[in-house]
């Protein structure tokens, strides 16, 4: 695997070492406040759902990270060598090149129309490079870029003026006339962005792999990033790349890809140019229940990548040939409203366009893609599970599990980073919460676009669509997605609360309990409201033992009055053993019938633990009835 190129924005050694220093007090904080019975057996719930999502979301990464090494240390290796001998005997017969351009300075321009035409001259066979641009700037630009070359024989330069209503029409307009031009057989297309700097050789490099797979429709190449902007923002695209490596690199081994970037791709010119194709790219579009027919704005790679895999062609990534991409975030001073538009727009684009993927089944694109495409609709709420179950946990059982969870993200991401760092050839500690800021943040920008994918925007067009023009139907068509999106976050709130504990359904005993008491206004919240409750429990002698429900029971000295006026026929009460232990909250009066394990009297304030095997006893004359599992808290009072 090659080396990153010189150019590749990274963050800067002193953010290095001041996120190294904070990431080690971060640590020490943890393990400082980590509770000591963290791992005590009412912290089960909290582990099986962190635990168990964990286990299935890092078995399918790593099953990731495993095809991307073998693919890159021993499949792609054996390509290389075999596209390289090809090159060496014949090329393409015609190249074409569709470079788009929109609103971009020429201090970009030039080294990318530079770079490309010394790609182009070196490449050697006849050339046409249709320049899709936006304005007269960007034709002085080109010819500036030409007469430096001394306008070299083999290539031919086209300029096509866009409408401004998307990069769609403009590729549209090219592919038409390029099959206008009556293309050789076997002839390529390069599509690429006019911000996209080619690294010598990209074009031997990657061309060639055409001549070796008579199955190839198309090939897409590494990428790295030229940033504008604060080290954060140099990182986050970096993660990006070194995350799409990993996943292109294990897509690559069954011969799909799950997109052809439109930063660099290259297809066979028969494919492109086929009239389907061109349709698809110009006028894609959906039909949705709610939403209608509408049309997609951006995401022309979504559309090249599923006619492709519609049509059962192949796909390549080659992980050695590296393309730069001059980077900026719409707003350079807001790192989060920024990232959040750009990722809003490349969810929308996987959203609008995995669903007629999935539906077509594993037979054109084999089990494996398939699988990654249904895994792509699932991670984004299996992502947010780990989090909700930390602040249930840490809200309604114990504020210490959000150290334990903190500790858990720490590890694992960097865990991950390690990994990533490993395939891409370079590592950053900004790495290991960008990564977390990536999973979370990104998962819930998925779960909102995922019911409102009709809206679409490009920021550096200024364009927008897929909403009704009528006013009245857009706001229809918004509050049903509200209240979409809050049904299943309900939904999934709710059984997360059941499982773990936090709440449990009540059983029969209960839910007679709670009818009898709600029919009575006197007992609706009145103090030692649970004496009524427990003593109907130990007074149905249907069973030795009962099982408490999780939470506290609120009791107080009228207790011993009621039990000794309907004495007790249970003689054992078990607490709850989830992630909400069973609390009995009682005065300082009550707690002179308590006895702990060896026999001592309970007469001190504060917490008591009653544990299997001895437990507590509550003596009530002639009676004794055992207390498992729960915790007993004495409070000031005489009541």
């Amino acid at each position: 695997m090659s080396k990153l190129p010189a150019n590749t924005s990274v963050a800067s050694r002193a953010t290095e070492l001041t996120t190294l220093m904070l990431g080690l007090a971060l640590l020490v904080v943890l393990l400082a406040e980590l509770p000591a019975d963290v791992f005590s057996p009412e912290s089960k719930s909290f582990f099986f759902a962190i635990g168990a999502i964990g286990m299935w979301r890092y078995s399918w990464w790593l099953l990731q990270a495993v095809r991307s090494v073998w693919f890159n240390r021993r499949v792609f290796p054996r390509l290389r060598a075999k596209a390289d001998a090809a090159d060496r005997i014949a090329r393409a017969d015609e190249l074409f090149v569709l470079c788009t351009s929109f609103r971009i300075e020429p201090e970009v321009s030039f080294p990318v129309y530079d770079a490309l035409v010394r790609e182009v001259s070196d490449y050697g066979v006849p050339t046409t490079i249709f320049a899709s641009v936006s304005d007269r700037s960007d034709v002085d630009v080109i010819t500036h870029v030409m007469d430096e070359h001394d306008w070299p024989d083999n290539i031919e330069i086209r300029y096509m003026f866009q409408k401004g209503d998307g990069k769609r029409s403009a590729m549209a307009e090219v592919l038409r006339a390029i099959s206008r031009r009556q293309p050789a057989p076997g002839a390529l297309l390069v599509s690429m962005d006019g911000d996209i700097l080619l690294e010598p050789g990209t074009l031997q490099r990657s061309l060639s792999f055409f001549q070796t797979h008579d199955d190839l429709g198309a090939l897409t190449t590494n990428n790295n990033a030229i940033v504008t902007g604060n080290d954060a923002t140099k990182e986050w695209y970096d993660l990006r790349y070194a995350q799409r490596h990993l996943v292109m690199s294990s897509m690559a081994l069954s011969g799909r890809l799950l997109v052809l970037t439109g930063r660099y791709s290259a297809f066979r010119v028969d494919l492109a140019t086929h009239r389907d194709f061109i349709e698809l790219v110009e006028n894609d579009h959906v039909e949705h229940w709610r939403f209608g027919n509408f049309k997609f704005l951006s995401g022309d790679d979504k559309s090249t990548w599923y006619w492709l895999l519609k049509n059962g062609w192949k796909m390549l990534y080659l992980p050695d040939v590296y393309v730069a991409g001059f980077e900026e975030l719409p707003d350079r001073t807001r790192f989060f409203a920024s990232t959040t538009d750009l990722m809003r727009r490349w969810y929308g684009n996987m959203l609008r366009t995995s669903d007629r993927a999935i539906k077509l089944g594993p037979r054109p694109m084999g089990m494996f893609t398939w699988w990654s495409l249904v895994d792509q609709r699932l991670s984004m709420w299996t992502t947010l599970i780990g989090p909700m179950v930390a602040i249930l946990v840490t809200l309604f059982v114990r504020p210490s599990f959000i150290f334990a969870y903190a500790l858990w993200i720490l590890f694992t991401r960097s865990l991950s980073t390690l990994i990533l760092a490993w395939q891409r050839g370079r590592f950053s500690l900004l790495w290991v919460p960008l990564i977390y800021y990536n999973q979370v943040f990104g998962a819930l920008l998925k779960t909102y676009v995922s019911f409102r994918f009709n809206r679409q925007k490009w920021s550096r067009q200024g364009i927008s669509a897929g909403e009704p023009t009528d006013m009245a139907a857009a706001k229809r068509q918004r509050r049903m997605g509200h209240v979409l999106h809050a049904f299943f976050v309900g939904v999934m709130l709710f059984v997360l609360v059941l499982s773990t504990g936090v709440m449990r359904v009540p059983d029969s005993t209960a839910m007679a309990i709670l009818g009898d008491t709600t029919q009575d206004d006197e007992h609706v919240t009145p103090p030692g409201a649970d004496n009524r409750w427990l003593t109907t429990l130990l007074s149905d002698g249907h069973r030795d033992d009962v099982q408490l429900t999780p939470g506290p029971l609120r009791l107080d000295g009228g207790l011993i009055d009621r039990l000794k006026a309907t004495p007790p026929a249970t003689l054992r009460l078990n607490g709850a053993d989830g992630a909400l232990p069973t609390t009995l909250v009682m005065p300082a009066r009550l707690a002179k019938h308590l006895r702990d394990g060896e026999g001592q009297p309970i007469n001190e304030l504060g917490t008591q633990e009653c544990r299997a095997p001895t437990g507590c006893e509550l003596q009530l004359g002639d009676n004794t009835v055992t207390l498992v599992d729960m915790r007993l808290r004495v409070q000031p009072g005489k009541s």
